[in-house]
This record gives structure tokens, C-alpha cells and sequence, in this order.
């Protein structure tokens, strides 16, 4: 365990707080003007320890495999949970384009899993990286949103049409980065799979 590892971690349990506020805000006694506050608060933390875990781990020189391991699961944990707690309440945005993420990021994982057992390893992509970025600015977008809706500014309708279409792209762009890691990976890929 390091400071990097920490970093880490703290996205992982975090992201089960999304959807107990979200969904139990009432029950806890939050205002619902407060919510997206305390979302949009949660939120800067899970980004932030996303830049400070990679940027102490090579600091430091504290790059791990485990590290590597841990840092994308994070990444897909904190903007899965947040993506689905949206498929509730107000927002309710469709549970096929969350599944878009989840079956990307289950693919590519058990892709490099697969891969590594057989002595390949696959190298990150630019645009992993990027998508990440994209679903993270999705996520802080929709919940800066939730501000004018929360105090009558913004109607329904329209604050879940715009959280509909940047969750839209995003799931676009997380589809065509699944193809852009394997083009990119054919070769190794290919001796991968014919390493049986």
C-alpha cells in the first residue's frame, strides 16, 4: 500500500455514495438544493484523486501492477455508479447506454486479462484515456445542471434532454474506443489468441 494505492481506493468508496444521496436525499434529511452540491463535492474528489494516484505513483516511482490494476477499475466504478444512480429518480436516463459503458469496459478488461495470461501485454490507448475524460466532463456537466433544475430555472424535460445526449456521446465515443484499442492491439491480440 502507497500514497498512490490510497488515492485509488478513495474512488472506490466513494462511488457507492452517489446513489444513497441521489436516491435517499430526503430519507437523510438533505435539501434537494443541496444535492447537487454535494454530488458536483463528491465528484471534484473522485477526479482529482484520479490525477493525484497517477501523478504520485510516477513521482514517487511508485508505479505497481496492482496500480495499474486498481486505477481503471476505479475509473469505471466511480462514473458506472454515477451513470447508473442517473437511470433513477429525476433523471432516469436510459439503463441500455450505461450497459454501453459497463459491457466496454468489461470487454477491453477481459481482452487484457486474457491477453497478459498468455505473456501479451496490451499498452493503454490515448483513447481510454479520453474517455474517461469525456464521461467525467458528462458527469460534472449533468450535476452542474441539477443546480438551475433544483431551483426551478430549468425544466425537466430539458435538463434530461441534454443529460441524454452528453450520456450519448459519451457512449459513442466509449464504442469507438473499443475499436480503436484493438486495431491498435491486432497484432498482440492476434498472438494471444493463437498462443492455445
Amino acid at each position: 500500500m502507497n500514497i498512490a494505492h490510497f488515492f485509488t481506493l478513495l474512488r472506490i468508496f466513494i462511488s457507492p455514495l452517489f446513489p444513497v444521496l441521489y436516491l435517499e436525499y430526503n430519507w437523510l434529511g438533505i435539501p434537494l438544493v443541496w444535492l447537487p452540491y454535494i454530488l458536483l463535492f463528491l465528484l471534484v474528489v473522485c477526479e482529482c484523486s484520479d490525477l493525484f494516484d497517477g501523478f504520485l505513483a510516477r513521482r514517487r516511482n511508485q508505479v505497481t501492477e496492482l496500480g495499474k490494476i486498481l486505477d481503471p477499475m476505479a475509473d469505471s466504478i466511480t462514473h458506472i455508479s454515477l451513470f447508473l444512480t442517473f437511470t433513477q429518480g429525476m433523471l432516469q436516463l436510459p439503463l441500455l447506454i450505461v450497459f454501453v459503458f459497463l459491457y466496454r469496459d468489461l470487454f477491453i478488461s477481459t481482452l487484457r486479462t486474457l491477453c497478459a495470461f498468455r505473456g501479451v501485454a496490451l499498452g493503454a490507448r490515448f483513447s481510454g484515456k479520453a474517455k474517461t475524460v469525456m464521461q467525467g466532463v458528462a458527469s460534472f456537466v449533468i450535476l452542474l445542471l441539477m443546480i438551475p433544475y433544483t431551483i426551478g430555472l430549468l425544466p425537466l424535460e430539458i435538463f434530461r434532454q441534454i443529460s441524454l445526449f452528453l450520456i450519448s456521446i459519451a457512449a459513442l465515443y466509449s464504442v469507438i474506443s473499443v475499436g480503436d484499442y484493438i486495431f491498435a492491439n491486432r497484432i498482440y491480440i492476434k498472438k494471444a489468441l493463437e498462443n492455445n
